[in-house]
């Protein structure tokens, strides 16, 4: 009975080690990417490593913050705000019935004195303050297969609220953002001399190019009851009309500035200018400000003393960390420690 006991369990024993699953490690495999032990640069910051790096970043960044303030110094910029000089003295108190009464002329002179010489060309822009284009709804107003191919002059989804006349015709270009079109003019007077002013090529070749439509022609446009901005020429296609391809460029931000125009002429030091415009914009309706700006330019684009300061700032910082590093490391100098000693320098395995 023993033995044969002692049989049986001999072979069912070792065919249950065979079989037995092989328990499965978590261990992941061993590598040097997985275990983040590839060659890499791991400099070690001394003093003077310190000292010398934020010196050389003092060095190059305060000479490009001079130049940069200096090419924004050179921008010469002529700024009116008109919208609250521009209306009759018995309207102040009700500016919103004086802008939207089309029987009230509209007409303001205004007088601009050139404070230095500006070389052509002479940009024009119009500002507003207060204008929210970032808006969701507003900026969603649109359709842009509409505004590039005529085949599809008739989808206007997306459109809310302009998107079709009463009598269901769809309005091209449709939408919040072309019904609201800028439409305040200017003419500029120089003594006795009319100043031309260009309009064309003040927007981005790739608008014209690529989103505007060389055979759509604006349809029911401005045709409602309940005008928004200026109307557009049906006779001329959309990629022509620069005045809308820059106002459907949306600003990000609630006060921007938009080219007008420019003007290809020098103007000398305490120039009259004589502005006569039309004040049809609405932004009474949401206390937004107008204004007019003349500006040159610089290598740099136009006036904006951000750029310079910010590197002059970081500069002149970088100078002073190098300064008051270099002070403790003179007069209570660390004695480094063993760099044999770093993690990265011993054996992964840690033997």
């Amino acid at each position: 009975m023993n033995s044969s006991s002692g049989s049986a369990a001999g072979p069912s024993s070792g065919s249950g080690d065979e079989s037995a699953p092989r328990r499965n490690s978590k261990r992941p495999k061993y590598s040097k990417f997985t275990q983040q032990e590839l060659p890499a640069c791991k400099p070690i910051l001394t003093p003077k490593w310190v000292i010398s790096v934020f010196t050389l970043v003092g060095v190059i960044f305060v000479p490009i913050g001079i130049a940069a303030l200096m090419a924004s110094n050179s921008v010469v910029e002529i700024v009116d705000r008109y919208d609250t000089e521009c209306i009759p003295a018995n309207m102040i108190a009700d500016k919103v019935a004086y802008i939207q009464n089309d029987t009230i002329n509209k007409i303001c002179t205004r007088n601009l004195t050139v404070p230095k010489d500006m070389d052509q060309p002479i940009y024009v822009y119009y500002q507003l303050d207060n204008f929210y284009q970032n808006h969701r709804r507003y900026v969603k107003s649109r359709n842009d297969a509409q505004l590039k191919d005529a085949d599809k002059a008739n989808k206007t989804s997306g459109c809310d609220p302009e998107k079709t006349t009463k009598d269901g015709s769809p309005i091209v270009p449709c939408g919040l953002i072309a019904w609201s079109l800028f439409n305040d003019t200017y003419n500029f007077t120089l003594g006795n001399q009319n100043l031309s002013v260009n309009k064309n090529g003040i927007s981005w070749k790739s608008d014209r190019d690529h989103k505007f439509g060389k055979d759509v022609y604006p349809k029911n446009f401005q045709n409602g009851t309940l005008r928004g901005g200026a109307n557009l020429d049906p006779n001329k296609s959309l990629n022509e009309q620069e005045n809308l391809i820059v106002w459907m460029r949306t600003a990000a931000l609630p006060t921007f500035r938009k080219l007008y125009g420019k003007i290809h002429q020098d103007l000398k030091a305490n120039d009259t200018i004589m502005v006569t415009l039309e004040n049809n914009y609405n932004t009474y309706s949401f206390n937004g400000k107008k204004k007019l700006v003349l500006s040159t330019s610089s290598w740099l684009g136009g006036k904006n003393d951000f750029l310079g300061i910010a590197y002059v700032t970081i500069g002149g910082l970088c100078f002073f960390l190098a300064t008051a590093f270099t002070v403790v490391y003179l007069v209570k100098p660390r004695k480094l420690g063993d760099p044999s000693y770093l993690s990265w320098n011993r054996n992964p395995l840690g033997h």
